[in-house]
């Protein structure tokens, strides 16, 4: 099993191709939610994960030591643009389980060699129930549809947990087919409308830690500037470390809008990042888990919290889909930052929304969490929407 993170030097980049692979090997490139990835069949690919390297990295153009664009591949010099999702049919155990298809998410470093399987894209995860009935991994019949959407049951690899992926279908070609056109909804940060997909994450809670609150506790603390800064250490999805704007500008001694992009603010973020991790029992070396989110209180009507969530060190354009499913739960665990700062929400609401309505910096996003009467989180759910972009085969 390839570990969490593996760093290839350069060198090994061009002698450890293995001449079993095709090259180039077959693959679909898609939207889904505000990522962009490449998706691959886990048969054309060697079963020994730690030889996926080169490929991947050759797939994306990295490393791109000079400028980070990843030019030379199919990468945007971007996190959201830089994932590869393996996909496979689904073990004759996991069938009897109700499970369509399997994937492992990869994130691929940009201007290094990294290979991150650490934890899971919420956004590309939209897409693989759509790439599995594509690719004839599993299907449906059509006689025992009921309405005009299906549902299908993936399983990631990276956090062992199970995610439902509805979407429109039509009677195609003599079976049923993903229908993506539908002009049903519309995204923050993606031009026009298209078909809605609902993604519901089973039992999201200890994604990677096994609980929700790894530490056991909503408000931790890390020290960090010579400063105690308040954390809520959240698991769900993916570990995030949650902190808020008004700590930031506590720490960092400025009373006015926080510049995210200077190298102040990011080293901040990524200290905070690090102890948090130590604290979630996570390895702080790697970067891409867990992530971490500034908070917000609401400043308008139109949306209950705000968040600026950063990927791979860097302010993302929008959130990553795994990071705001987790503030969606936090906002429901009593004690955490998230529920502070959406403490107005629930009092001026009559009945509590299933949905929590998070600012990003490209708009407004809206998730749901679904506890048990236990307190467990039975579940995570967002809508998205995704386009099929190209199909075809892509050199390494």
């Amino acid at each position: 099993m390839l570990p969490s993170t593996v760093r290839l030097s350069p060198k090994s980049h061009h002698l450890h191709r293995s001449f079993t692979t095709l090259n180039p090997i077959p693959a679909t490139f898609l939207r889904g939610g505000t990522s962009k990835g490449v998706f691959l069949n886990r048969a054309h690919l060697p079963e020994d994960q730690s030889q996926w390297g080169p490929i991947f990295l050759g797939i994306m153009g990295s490393p791109d030591t000079a400028n980070g664009l990843q030019i030379n591949g199919m990468g945007g010099g971007i996190s959201s643009l830089s994932k590869i999702c393996v996909v496979g049919s689904a073990s004759a155990e996991q069938k009897a389980q109700g499970i369509d298809a399997e994937y492992t998410f990869v994130q691929v470093g940009i201007r290094d060699t990294i290979i991150d399987l650490s934890g899971n894209c919420g956004n590309l995860s939209s897409m693989i129930g759509v790439f599995a009935m594509d690719e004839g991994f599993c299907s449906r019949d059509p006689s025992a549809l009921s309405g005009t959407t299906t549902t299908i049951r993936v399983h990631n690899t990276n956090t062992n947990k199970t995610i439902d992926t509805t979407f429109p279908v039509t009677f195609a070609g003599g079976s049923l087919q993903p229908r993506l056109d539908l002009p049903q909804a519309t995204m923050a940060g993606v031009p026009g409308k298209a078909s809605q997909i609902t993604l519901e994450f089973i039992s999201p809670a200890g994604a990677r830690t096994g609980k929700l609150l790894p530490t056991g506790k909503p408000v931790d603390s890390v020290n960090t500037h010579d400063k105690e800064i308040p954390v809520s250490l959240v698991d769900a999805t993916n570990p995030t470390v949650f902190v808020t704007y008004a700590d930031l500008c506590r720490v960092l001694c400025t009373s006015s809008l926080i510049d995210f992009s200077s190298l102040n603010s990011r080293e901040l973020m990524e200290s905070i990042r690090r102890a948090g991790a130590i604290k979630m029992g996570l390895d702080p070396e790697t970067q891409a888990q867990p992530k971490i989110a500034v908070l917000s209180p609401s400043c308008n009507q139109d949306h209950d919290i705000g968040i600026h969530a950063f990927s791979m060190g860097v302010l993302h354009k929008a959130v990553p889909m795994t990071v705001g499913l987790c503030l969606g739960v936090a906002a429901k665990v009593e004690g955490t930052l998230a529920w502070d700062l959406t403490k107005s929400m629930r009092l001026e609401k009559v009945e509590e929304s299933e949905f929590i309505r998070i600012k990003h910096p490209s708009g407004i996003v809206e998730v749901g969490a679904d506890f048990g009467g236990d307190g467990e989180v039975l579940k995570a759910k967002v809508v998205r929407t995704g386009r099929r972009i190209m199909k075809g085969v892509v050199w390494w």
